[in-house]
């Protein structure tokens, strides 16, 4: 999927379909049904075919009532298709949820996104038919056809493997959208009518405690995917409120997935253990940290207007995260000072690595940083206790290399960077 909003969806294009068919549900052969039996010329349906296995059809949005994509023709010319479907009213949606609240089963099955033929059938007795049937596929395409052509045939057949995937698709065509429809279930779940007793809304604690043994076992978890899921792209036909900038959004929604994945990836870790320390990010730090991933010139230069840094400050700072993340970042902007013994360590560890004499001469510049003298070179303590090497480029100090908890290899890192005067 490419975007969503409340009341509508579009889909990335689908690869080709060669060798299978284009629904394996029995809802989504409903579908396929519906629109072959609306059709009044096999061979526009035939194109269609073929058009839908080549890849032929673009991006689909769905909202309610309509779905939409452009077909490419096979001399290459597009069309926009229009497949239309009758939206239930308000009251026709009261009585579904009504329907579906007396059945767990319902909101389990559409959950697993399935559409299993009771749900349909008490749908049907509620007098809500949900599957389309023959006429129900109203077609509109920019070729002119008044019947259903090569293009909104297409079109059909590619919605047919939607459905398969997702029967919210079908339900979004009839009116309502997932989030508000489960929204709406659950309330009705939560507050049954008050003539109905409350045991015919749920089951008391004891029984299903007393279950406990005879209960199935909880499947064992999906394995986590190599990757984080593709991010949302909001590229719809919908124009986005003032103010809101799609690209941004989908920057910050695949940031926020690759996040997930690796925190997740971490707690699920054989031995994982939480970390003894961690660094709280302040906003113009978190600025930085998404601008070092960031791609588009555009949202770097908003990331670095709202961290506070000239150009040249937001080069340091990216060099800093990227050497080792918010603790780099809060050694490059921050001082404070260490316990004596901390140092008379780290002092002791200089002596043992260099002859006698031969040792730099240090002084302390800030609470955890010391500076060789007549070398553009410094070394500074992080509050992990690891030394990062420190150097001075064009009057400002950059960190030379990654951390070391050894204060000498430290040091010769950024002395090595740092030609003598």
């Amino acid at each position: 999927m490419s975007g969503t909003y409340d009341d509508e969806r579009t889909f990335e294009p689908m690869p080709p379909a060669q060798g299978r068919g284009f629904a394996s549900t029995w809802w989504g052969l409903a579908w396929l049904k519906a629109l072959e039996d609306t059709a009044l010329d096999g061979q526009q349906l035939k194109q269609g075919r073929r058009l839908a296995r080549q890849g032929a059809v673009g991006a689909l949005t769905v909202r309610p009532g309509r779905i939409t994509a452009v077909v490419r023709d096979r001399d290459g010319s597009q069309y926009r298709g229009d497949v239309l479907l009758q939206e239930l009213d308000d009251e026709d949606w009261d009585r579904f949820l009504a329907m579906a609240a007396e059945r767990s089963g319902h909101i389990a099955a559409l959950l697993d996104r399935e559409m299993p033929p009771h749900l349909v059938e008490d749908a049907a007795g509620a007098g809500i038919e949900l599957l389309p049937g023959i006429g129900d596929l109203e077609p509109e395409c920019t070729c002119g056809a008044w019947d259903h052509c090569p293009h909104t045939a297409a079109l059909s057949y590619q919605v047919a493997r939607l459905l398969d995937q997702d029967p919210f698709v079908l339900l979004l065509l009839r009116g309502r959208a997932e989030r508000p429809l489960l929204d709406a279930l659950q309330e009705r779940v939560a507050t049954p009518p008050a003539d109905e007793p409350a045991t015919a809304w749920g089951v008391p604690a004891e029984e299903a405690f007393a279950a406990r043994d005879i209960v199935p076992p909880l499947p064992v978890p999906p394995a986590l995917p190599a990757e984080p899921g593709d991010p949302a792209r909001l590229d719809t036909e919908t124009p986005p409120e003032p103010g809101i900038d799609p690209a941004a959004l989908e920057f910050l929604a695949a940031d926020a997935a690759a996040r997930a994945h690796r925190m997740l990836a971490d707690a699920l870790a054989p031995g994982h253990e939480l970390q003894p320390f961690t660094v709280e990010l302040t906003e113009d730090q978190d600025c930085v940290r998404l601008a070092a991933t960031c791609r588009d010139s555009r949202i770097s230069a908003r990331l670095a207007e709202a961290s506070g840094r000239r150009p040249v400050e937001l080069f340091t700072a990216l060099r800093a995260w990227r050497l080792g993340g918010a603790v780099s970042l809060r050694v490059l902007e921050e001082e404070w000072t260490p316990a004596p013994q901390e140092l008379a360590r780290a002092m002791a560890g200089l002596d043992r690595a260099w002859a006698e004499g031969e040792r730099p001469a240090l002084r302390a510049t800030g609470g955890n940083r010391w500076t060789a003298t007549g070398r553009d070179a410094q070394l500074r303590l992080g509050p992990d206790g690891r030394w990062w090497p420190y150097r001075k480029e064009r009057g400002r100090w950059s960190p030379a290399g990654p951390a070391d908890r050894d204060p000498a290899a430290a040091l010769e890192a950024a002395l090595e960077s740092s030609p003598a005067e």
